[in-house]
């Protein structure tokens, strides 16, 4: 059984923001914690547009959408999701920072909220290790955009408690997601296979085999993939995908984890993707996928 009521989550970024739009639209009182007020902003913006075209396009009842932006609450104030009965971090792959935030976390949240962490590359149990709660701690790695996939990695630690996983579980499902298990193993089922094969995507261009548009053009129409590697790279973005390849690749010495050189080439040309408006495609507005 499921007794969470509100949810906490730590991080505006795209998946962050994404994940947030999920709980709230599941009913849950949603709290949104970052340090950049103009990021919470933007974050509640996005969120809004994305909601108001899901009601123009019959997925939400006239209405629901502001009924759920009533529930979706920004703060700058860590302490502010003392009273959350699960809190979701869903900040960039650097250890360290994940467990500044997860001390801060466990100084002001009740004995029974569950932490959970959004990585997709980093061990759970390394990252519960400096929670303060490594037994009611779990992996849980929504797919991007979270706000339009289903599936849900979800993954214990050494130290999870069964008890912590099974609300974990349940939880999943009340945010109407469809949740997968895993070991604790670097990238997890998804990012395993993604990252060395965006990798390759990445090479392919820097080696002038085809333009990003007709990459993206073939894997959807001859594999059916809603999105392009190269869209949904420019989603991702390539400072995280940085940083995805170097906590893949630093775990697992797999070669083709290993980050290709256009990646910080475009980085230092400022080509993040959507966030800055321009990556592998070029980009005229700030909206959220799916807006």
């Amino acid at each position: 059984m499921n007794h969470t009521q509100t949810v906490g989550v730590v991080g505006c970024g795209t998946m962050g923001t994404g994940i947030a739009i999920v709980a709230a639209r599941a009913g849950f009182k949603t709290r949104i914690y970052d340090l950049n007020a103009g990021n919470l902003e933007l974050a509640r913006k996005q969120a809004a547009a994305f909601l108001k075209k899901s009601v123009e396009r019959g997925k939400l009842a006239e209405g629901e959408d502001a009924q759920i932006m009533a529930q979706f609450m920004t703060t700058t104030d860590i302490s502010e999701l003392a009273d959350c009965d699960f809190v979701i971090e869903a900040v960039f792959e650097d250890l360290k920072v994940k467990h500044t935030i997860f001390k801060q976390l466990n100084d002001v949240c009740a004995d029974h909220t569950i932490f959970a962490s959004n990585t997709s590359t980093i061990s759970i149990t390394e990252i519960a290790g400096g929670s303060g709660r490594a037994d009611r701690f779990v992996g849980m790695h929504f797919c991007l955009p979270a706000q339009m996939m289903k599936l849900v990695e979800m993954s214990p630690g050494m130290n999870t408690s069964e008890e912590t996983f099974a609300r974990a579980w349940a939880f999943s499902e009340a945010l109407g997601q469809r949740p997968v298990c895993t070991r604790d193993t670097p990238g997890f089922i998804l990012n395993y296979f993604l990252v060395p094969w965006h990798n390759d995507v990445i090479n392919m261009i820097d080696q002038g085999v085809a333009e990003p548009a007709d990459i993206d053009l073939a894997v959807k129409t001859a594999l059916g993939y809603p999105l392009g590697p190269l869209e949904l790279l420019d989603m991702v973005g390539m400072d995280t995908q940085l940083l995805l390849c170097e906590a893949l690749h630093g775990v697992t010495n797999e070669p083709r984890a290993a980050c290709p050189p256009l990646v910080k080439r475009m980085i230092g040309a400022g080509r993040l993707g959507r966030k800055s408006g321009r990556g592998f495609h070029r980009y005229d507005n700030n909206k959220i996928f799916g807006a």
